[in-house]
């Protein structure tokens, strides 16, 4: 079963709220999925703890460099997804994981500090891939962008960094209120109050274009319908 890792050396950039929502959509369209939580802060533990987690997505919690390959190892076999949240460093915790992944994700922000931050990240795979031998697929993640315009300054850092060869996804994760409700009131984007939350339905949709993405990526026998 595939395992995807979020990874990024720099914090805010999304990365546990992306992990939240693409497991939340996988959940709702009945794949089982695993979250391993190797952030310190815990934050999608935290997520897990309040009200409104399908009953089909499991949270690991405290997730450590020296259980990380056993836990993705048993979630590989139970689940359909194993998604993996990491710490912001650069460590053996780290490349372990990255060692496992059919797909790392690096969420970043539109602005050139954040794209240097992502940077360490991808230059840190790629010293994984030397280690072990193989290619590690991966793709950027622009984040917490404007769902209403797409700035001159994000536009040159996507040719920018596509000149670099570093895959970007074609879809951003927009700014979305709805976002930060989930770790609020816990649940899924999908069963969050109508009322509560501004645009609730696009991003929804934003999310749905995003998991799309994901699941081209994965190999052909691990996707299922987004």
């Amino acid at each position: 079963m595939p395992t995807i890792v979020f990874a990024s050396p720099k914090g805010g950039v999304g990365k546990s709220t992306t992990a939240v929502l693409l497991a939340g959509e996988l959940a709702l369209n009945g794949a089982s999925v695993a979250v391993l939580d190797a952030d310190p802060n815990q934050p999608v533990v935290n997520w897990a703890s309040k009200p409104g987690k399908p009953d089909n997505l499991t949270v690991v919690p405290n997730v450590r460099e020296e259980t990380v390959l056993d836990q993705i190892e048993e979630s590989e076999r139970t689940h359909a997804f194993v998604l993996v949240d990491l710490e912001g460093t650069a460590s053996l915790l780290v490349a372990q994981a990255m060692s496992r992944a059919h797909l790392v994700i690096v969420p970043c922000q539109g602005s050139p500090l954040d794209v240097r931050e992502a940077g360490k990240a991808i230059a840190f795979l790629r010293r994984q891939e030397r280690a072990f031998g193989r290619p590690i697929p991966f793709r950027l993640l622009f984040t917490r962008t404007s769902p209403a315009v797409r700035s001159r300054t994000l536009r040159a850092l996507d040719t920018e960094v596509r000149g670099q060869g570093v895959p970007i996804f074609d879809g951003p994760l927009h700014e979305r209120d709805a976002y930060r409700a989930l770790f609020m009131w816990g649940g899924t984007l999908r069963a969050l109050d109508q009322q509560a939350v501004a645009n609730k339905d696009a991003a929804i949709q934003n999310v749905k274009t995003l998991l799309g993405e994901v699941l081209a990526l994965l190999p052909k026998r691990e996707k299922v319908n987004a």
